[in-house]
């Protein structure tokens, strides 16, 4: 094969490692291009092409993550990652480990981690890296990279999420809460929710918030119920999707601009949390952004009107 076509072969994997490390569509593309043009101009030919790609594409974007750092801690309310609805790489034989690596909840708690720290983590317990080929990505002695996992798994391990094993009683209860969304349905959807339901918003400060963080199945239901069906009287859809590889769903204006982006926490038949990403920084990826501000515009004065 040609330089190009060893590389867009594995561009899914980088993409994939880049991803879990920097929880960024936009950062992660930019990391697999800058990988591309590193191993374009590289004279000589790598033992391993995937080798040589993945340790470039890992150390790339750990030089990203330590300077995303400063921005985060700077970020205006709760931040969430960028929205991801596919995941190009795919390996039967880790289908489960992949799902559950690139869900919200488990991207927040690689948020606790050192950047060296999460790169072995994601390199070794997600794509089951050899630790020579983890310590040759990450400049580290194997003995090290060991001690680094062993940190990672125990700060990981504290909050791991865990979701319901069945992905089809998952999906089914989310048709359900979308059902009930688009028909205010207060007490449909409090019935679906857990008791201690968590309902948060990204919005960095640069669109409107439904609400501040929700806590509780009432809550949650109340303001979800009275606000979407005011939504969908302005035309905006909603349209179920996955979102990093749980159930969701992608909102859209009237001319079929990204709103937001909506993913939830399934577990023993329950919803246990509802992350809606706004900021629309976020959401370019997906495809041209609405005005959220306009449209919260038109909501308040489809409601002044109703009164």
């Amino acid at each position: 094969m040609s330089k190009v076509e060893e590389f867009e072969e594995l561009r899914p994997l980088l993409f994939s490692i880049a991803y879990r490390i920097l929880s960024s569509v936009g950062e992660a593309e930019d990391a697999v291009q800058e990988t591309w043009l590193r191993f374009d101009a590289s004279a000589t030919k790598p033992t391993s092409t995937k080798a040589f790609l993945s340790a470039t594409v890992t150390r790339i974007s750990i030089d990203v993550l330590r300077s995303a750092r400063v921005r985060r801690e700077e970020y205006v309310g709760p931040w969430f990652p960028e929205p991801l609805l596919s995941d190009p790489y795919q390996n039967p034989a880790r289908s489960a480990e992949l799902a559950d690596s690139v869900s919200m909840a488990a991207l927040l708690l690689l948020e606790r981690l050192s950047p060296l720290e999460r790169a072995v983590f994601v390199m070794r317990e997600v794509f089951a890296f050899g630790f020579d080929e983890i310590a040759a990505a990450v400049g580290r002695s194997e003995a090290a990279c060991r001690q680094l996992l062993v940190r990672a798994r125990r700060h990981m391990e504290a909050g791991r999420p865990r979701f319901g094993a069945d992905p089809q009683e998952r999906q089914e209860l989310a048709t359900r809460f979308f059902d009930a969304l688009k028909d205010g349905d207060v007490g449909g959807l409090q019935e679906l929710l857990a008791a201690d339901v968590q309902f948060v918003g990204d919005g960095g400060g640069k669109a409107p918030q439904l609400a501040k963080a929700l806590v509780g199945a009432e809550n949650v239901a109340r303001v979800l119920g009275t606000v979407f069906p005011w939504l969908i009287r302005i035309d905006v859809t909603c349209e179920p999707h996955e979102v990093n590889g749980q159930p969701g769903a992608i909102f859209r204006d009237r001319d079929g601009k990204v709103l937001h982006a909506l993913a939830l926490d399934v577990l023993d038949g329950q919803i246990q949390t509802i992350r809606a990403v706004i900021n629309p920084d976020k959401l370019g990826h997906i495809g041209p952004v609405a005005d959220a501000w306009a449209i919260d515009r038109k909501l308040k004065q489809a409601r002044r009107r109703s009164n």
